[in-house]
């Protein structure tokens, strides 16, 4: 009975996480990841002790110690730099589409994506619109360029940092397995973006909405830029030694929040609280999970008919299903519960794969959403069909090369038992 309580809470809090949001209510996923848990503390199968035991403390340091780390370059005015970068260029729309992606790229390797969306999506769109330009393709190119970049590495995005941390992960040997295919796709969303909308880009006006939100500006700071470069270096320096990744973060934090320039309520008010709660629900909801022995049972379930997803054949298309159903975070939160000893080669791929899978549709990742709202409430409103028709054939061309990159660099076997 107990068991048949927390699957049929879990089952409805997954289903929740499809869905979005609770009908007639405003809930996101973070509200329904809460309202979880509450369920299951008032029904006795979780103690607030439960909750505490069940939560990944040193994942949940290491992502408070990231949004940190990015906090300072947005504080800094850098990456205020790199939009004005973006929408001043005056070498054509081609080339403006190109710094799009790869700033976008490039920096959601090394930044938390929603401390980067929030910041650099009002920028560009503002420039694209005081150009005359239509911003849709440069949201777009942005979004795709964002999930596509933060697949190279276990910094990249939420569940890169979440596989990373419970699955142990070599920094460096992610790095070699995942750069090349996040690279391709890259190249990959340039041209199809490009080929879409290259008429369009230059034609259409968007004008901005009358009562689009006051953009913040930051000045270019180089002392405080050059401190939030030399903190990253340093970190990335720090995933060589063996200290503990989280210790090695949350000290480059702590002296990123010791600012004569920035204060420190300015540097935590940035961090995303709604992400972390929702991280720290699911810890608890999973753990009441393996608690019961469900785990187990459907892990035996799923070795018993060859199902376990051990295989490409059997992981690309649940890492394509899941991450624009329930989410990237929940999905490898699930994931990491049912099968954390599974071997490295799983937690490579999943990483890779659920990133890449993002792009498919409009609400496939929390960047892509993060992207849209800010672009609707400017004037710029992306379609789901607009969105997918950029995002199925990114996805589906750049999954297949990583299949193929796994396939040959034997990370991953095709088949289950090969």
């Amino acid at each position: 009975m107990h068991a048949a309580i927390v699957l049929l809470i879990l089952i409805l809090t997954y289903i929740g996480m499809a869905a979005g949001r609770i009908a007639w209510l405003q809930v996101d996923r973070t509200g329904i990841a809460l309202l979880a848990v509450i369920a299951l503390l008032a029904s006795g199968e979780m103690t607030l002790d439960d909750f505490g035991s069940a939560v990944d403390l040193p994942t949940l340091a290491f992502l408070f110690a990231m949004m940190i780390i990015s906090a300072q370059f947005a504080e800094s005015g850098f990456i205020d730099l790199c939009a004005r970068t973006i929408t001043e260029t005056r070498y054509g729309t081609a080339t403006l589409l190109a710094l799009t992606v790869a700033i976008g790229g490039g920096l959601s390797a090394v930044l938390a994506t929603d401390i980067l969306i929030i910041a650099i999506a009002p920028l560009l769109i503002a420039g694209a619109q005081s150009r005359g330009l239509d911003p849709r393709p440069l949201v777009i190119a942005l979004a795709a360029a964002t999930n596509s970049g933060s697949a190279a590495t276990l910094i990249g995005n939420p569940q890169n940092i979440l596989i990373g941390a419970l699955g142990r992960l070599n920094f460096w040997i992610f790095l070699a397995v995942c750069a090349v295919p996040a690279l391709f796709t890259l190249i990959v969303v340039f041209l199809v973006v490009w080929l879409q909308w290259r008429t369009r880009i230059s034609q259409t006006v968007l004008a901005a909405t009358l009562d689009a939100p006051p953009i913040t500006v930051h000045p270019l700071d180089r002392n405080q830029t050059i401190k939030g470069v030399v903190a990253l270096v340093v970190l990335l320096i720090l995933f060589a030694t063996p200290l503990p990744r989280e210790i090695g973060a949350l000290i480059i934090a702590a002296l990123l929040l010791a600012s004569r320039k920035i204060t420190s309520r300015t540097m935590i008010a940035a961090v995303d609280w709604p992400l972390l709660l929702l991280v720290a629900c699911l810890f608890a909801i999973t753990g009441v999970l393996d608690r019961t022995g469900t785990a187990a049972q459907i892990v035996d379930f799923l070795t018993d008919h060859g199902l376990l997803p051990g295989s490409l054949v059997l992981l690309t298309p649940y890492s394509l299903v899941v991450s624009n159903t329930i989410g990237g975070v929940p999905a490898a939160m699930l994931f990491l519960q049912l099968w954390p000893s599974a071997p490295p080669g799983v937690f490579y791929a999943l990483a890779l794969l659920s990133s890449l899978a993002g792009n498919l549709l409009l609400t496939g990742s929390l960047t892509n959403v993060l992207i849209a709202e800010r672009a609707d409430r400017m004037g710029a409103r992306i379609t789901f069909a607009e969105h997918a028709r950029a995002g199925v054939p990114i996805a589906v061309i750049s999954i297949g090369f990583a299949v193929l990159w796994l396939t040959m660099t034997k990370t991953l076997p095709v088949l289950p038992g090969s």
